[in-house]
């Protein structure tokens, strides 16, 4: 029994090794790079790479680094996909968004995407406050006079 918890961490990092090699392996096709070519430019051998992107390897946050500058891309794109950090907060099509544009350096694009979560963490904040202080008005003095709309449709 003590074992399989030990497989079941095991059977997670394959999962998630072949996660990210599957995402490294769609944003080189999609910038049309060979794996030699990213190899190369990421200072990584071309079987190491080859076995990151099969899954059978799990990089670490420096290589993933090296790969996303290879790629033109968000070191956070990979270190979220790798599970190193969390999700961030907000849609992720914005978040995407705001990492895709090629006019922005990528300095530029973290103080954006900081500053869009930090819009949405507040907002989530404030709208969970309202909900909590709706539903308790609400069970102390009804839905009509929480609701201006349904005090007016019922006068």
């Amino acid at each position: 029994m003590a074992d399989r918890p030990t497989e079941q961490a095991r059977e997670q990092v394959r999962r998630s090794s072949a996660a990210i090699g599957d995402f490294i392996r769609e944003q080189r096709e999609q910038a049309q790079v060979s794996v030699r070519q990213l190899a190369r430019l990421a200072g990584v051998s071309n079987p190491y790479l080859s076995q990151i992107e099969r899954g059978l390897r799990k990089p670490s946050a420096d290589i993933l680094q090296q790969i996303a500058k290879g790629l033109r891309i968000s070191a956070e794109q990979l270190y979220i996909r790798a599970g190193i950090l969390d999700t961030p907060v907000g849609q992720p099509e914005v978040v995407a968004a705001i990492l895709a544009d090629p006019g922005l350096a990528e300095r530029q694009k973290q103080v954006l995407v900081d500053i869009y979560e930090s819009f949405c963490r507040e907002n989530g904040q404030r709208i969970a406050q309202d909900t909590t202080h709706n539903t308790t008005h609400n069970t102390m003095h009804g839905t009509a006079a929480s609701n201006p709309l349904a005090a007016t449709a019922s006068s």
